[in-house]
């Protein structure tokens, strides 16, 4: 193995727990061993949510490195780095927040991303490429605002005090909202800042109106990161949005086929920037949210009409939107 790699799976975990040569993943589902991280293991993000699709309990996805990694604890953050690239995972209780001034999951978030930010400088590798962000009702309002937007204010809030870009050189990311659990963030870094890349179709996150929230979200539609030898995309939680208006409520075929044609011009724009050769939308690795369980079939027959038979992993959890109905997210490895 000369690089990086994912792999992700159902059921059984697809290597030891002792390997050093995990820089970190992820566990989805809702069976008991997907309800902690056993110590002394790769930073794991836990998504508590029910896999759709499939009669498997759990999925799991790793990076896998060639080199051994060092692992270390910063501030309530686990993490492992191997060479220049580092991957963390933090949990926030938003019940530690509680007497804040700002609502708890605003603190918490802005907290959470102010630890990494220390952590990326204490290694010294300041470029943030791509971000996994879970919590719960994610669409409720509470203390006067929705959910979603407090993440946003806190997420931005952290980024300026850190002095990182609000546009333009910004990661990769998606927020999505589970039933129950903590703030859950895992982030993927480097010292090479990352491409980043944005669709034609849509008004950037990160210059959305004041419609949106008092915040804009800060996240790329994708980047193009660059470990030695090695180009990856990753392309951000991808919906039925074009400009920046919401399309085809209530229609979950047409906002997944809408999503789709917003994949693959995102994939078009990264290959116009690529270092290796170019991306194919069936090579690339997806996560695929539906909020309703029941839409999962639709949604998995219009992907399949384009991507026939790539690696798909349907979850069950709430999107950024309450009338968006399905976000996807996809990512793709090349050697360069």
């Amino acid at each position: 193995m000369s690089g990086l790699q994912l792999l992700g799976g159902p059921g059984e975990p697809l290597v030891s727990r002792e390997t050093a040569l995990i820089l970190g993943g992820a566990r989805i589902g809702l069976c008991p061993d997907a309800a902690h991280t056993a110590l002394g293991a790769w930073p794991e993000q836990i998504l508590p949510a029910r896999l759709l699709g499939t009669t498997a309990a759990s999925w799991q996805e790793v990076w896998q490195c060639p080199h051994p990694c060092r692992a270390g604890q910063h501030d309530g953050l686990l993490w492992r780095r191997s060479g220049d690239i580092l991957y963390g995972v933090i949990s926030l209780d938003e019940a530690e927040f509680a007497h804040s001034e700002l609502p708890p999951l605003q603190a918490a978030t802005e907290s959470a991303y102010r630890r990494i930010f220390a952590l990326l400088a204490a290694e010294q590798l300041p470029e943030l490429w791509r971000v996994w962000n879970y919590f719960a009702a994610i669409n409720a309002e509470t203390h006067g605002l929705e959910r979603y937007r407090q993440f946003n204010s806190g997420r931005q809030a952290a980024f300026i005090a850190c002095q990182a870009a609000l546009s333009g050189k910004v990661p990769a990311a998606c927020a999505l909202g589970v039933a129950h659990g903590p703030l859950s963030i895992a982030f993927m870094a480097g010292k090479t800042a990352a491409t980043p890349v944005e669709n034609p179709r849509q008004v950037s996150a990160y210059f959305y109106p004041a419609a949106y929230g008092p915040k804009s979200p800060t996240f790329s539609r994708a980047v193009l990161a660059h470990p030695p030898g090695q180009e990856i995309l990753f392309i951000s939680g991808t919906a039925s949005i074009l400009g920046h208006q919401t399309v085809h409520a209530g229609d979950v075929a047409a906002q997944t086929e809408e999503s789709l044609n917003n994949i693959l011009a995102v994939l078009a724009e990264a290959n116009r920037q690529a270092h290796s050769a170019p991306f194919q939308a069936q090579e690339l690795c997806y996560r695929a949210y539906v909020r309703h369980a029941a839409d999962q079939p639709r949604v998995a027959r219009v992907l399949a009409s384009v991507l026939g038979a790539a690696d798909i992993c349907y979850v069950e959890a709430d999107v950024c939107r309450s009338d968006l109905l399905v976000e996807i997210e996809a990512t793709g490895i090349h050697r360069t």
